[in-house]
């Protein structure tokens, strides 16, 4: 092999690794590729004039082409994956968001009127001297209904009303609880009347019964009261109601009636109702009015209740009451169904939701009326 063509190929192999060094994107790298290795490429040229060398030349000649040939390969797939990751990078730079701008819409979290009526009623009441106690949701009968003097053919106990779980080894069923009373008997169980000389416990909690309508939910909430002590009679129940609903509802005319009911677990027992008035847009002004509503059951403990916990109804009597929380919330908020209550319909939330805790006072419903 001639001087003058080792020559011109070692020109070709310096100039194709420049061209690959300076090029500056894929496209340019492909027109090199095929300029140098193509059909009609310089380097193929040169095996073309292999055929007028002897057979030592030959083998010579094609060693260093072969040679220069795959390192132009090489250096082509090299750059091309330096181009490749430069694109990515360079995408990634041009798509990526920066998430330290600040948003220019704040978004606030809602507080649920469930939680809002939880936290004004334990507000009032704590104001009046009242703990608030928790039990289980999970209750067993005795706790449910036995404790509190409901007779075994009450309808509360058929399965049509009540959620009852599988048996246990005992074939004892429990149940999820119907109201939250349980936990007046598992506090009047612990603590040592004689000691503490008066109690007075709220118990909100969820509860549970199989009903499902616009105004009734298979779980809901309640909040029951229970105050045990020396001389406590009907006037204490009625003047702590009163208070309670007047503040409640922010309204220091609030109507307020007394009516004659029964409960298994109260002797007397009462209904509450309130006043109002239906306005022309259907909405309703709790008030003063010609129309009642009932909001919550009440009554004086029932000696037996007091006897089934050690508690001598002679010396020691009490009063009980329960509210349905969805229902005090719909009344002061105007909201006509129960159903979206538990639906997880943000756009509800966001048109009866209140600002987040952190941004309300506990004692609102303190505020107004006797402020």
């Amino acid at each position: 092999m001639s001087n003058n063509i080792k020559e011109k190929i070692d020109l070709v192999a310096e100039e194709s690794k420049q061209k690959i060094e300076k090029s500056q994107n894929i496209s340019q790298l492909e027109d090199i590729r095929i300029n140098y290795l193509g059909k009609k490429g310089l380097i193929t040229s040169f095996l073309k004039i292999m055929k007028d060398l002897d057979q030592s030349q030959k083998i010579e000649m094609g060693k260093k082409v072969n040679s220069i040939k795959n390192n132009i390969i090489k250096d082509i797939e090299q750059k091309k994956q330096i181009l490749s990751n430069e694109l990515i990078h360079q995408k990634i730079a041009e798509e990526k968001i920066d998430i330290t701008l600040e948003n220019d819409q704040e978004e606030y979290g809602s507080l649920h009127p469930i939680s809002k009526t939880v936290e004004e009623i334990s507000a009032i009441f704590a104001n009046m001297g009242f703990y608030i106690e928790e039990g289980p949701d999970i209750e067993s009968d005795y706790y449910n209904f036995t404790a509190l003097n409901i007779p075994y053919e009450h309808p509360a106990r058929q399965e049509h009303d009540t959620f009852y779980l599988q048996p246990n080894s005992e074939g004892q069923r429990k149940v999820l609880r119907t109201h939250t009373s349980p936990v007046q008997i598992r506090t009047l169980e612990k603590i040592n009347i004689d000691k503490e000389k008066e109690i007075r416990v709220i118990v909100p909690g969820r509860t549970y019964r199989s009903d499902h309508d616009a105004t009734h939910s298979p779980m809901f909430h309640q909040c029951e009261g229970l105050v045990v002590g020396e001389n406590i009679n009907m006037s204490h129940l009625k003047g702590t109601l009163i208070e309670f609903l007047k503040i409640y509802f922010n309204s220091i005319e609030l109507s307020v009636r007394f009516r004659p009911s029964y409960f298994p677990f109260t002797e007397p027992s009462a209904e509450v109702d309130i006043g109002f008035k239906k306005l022309s847009d259907g909405t309703l002004d709790i008030g003063e009015g010609d129309d009642w509503l009932e909001v919550l059951g009440s009554g004086m403990v029932h000696p037996k209740v007091l006897e089934g916990v050690g508690i001598n109804p002679e010396k020691y009597q009490g009063f009980a009451f329960g509210m349905g929380l969805e229902r005090l919330t719909m009344l002061k908020y105007n909201i006509p169904d129960l159903r979206p209550f538990y639906d997880s319909d943000l756009r509800w939330l966001k048109h009866y939701g209140f600002l987040g805790i952190n941004e309300t006072n506990l004692h609102a419903g303190l505020n107004g009326v006797f402020s």
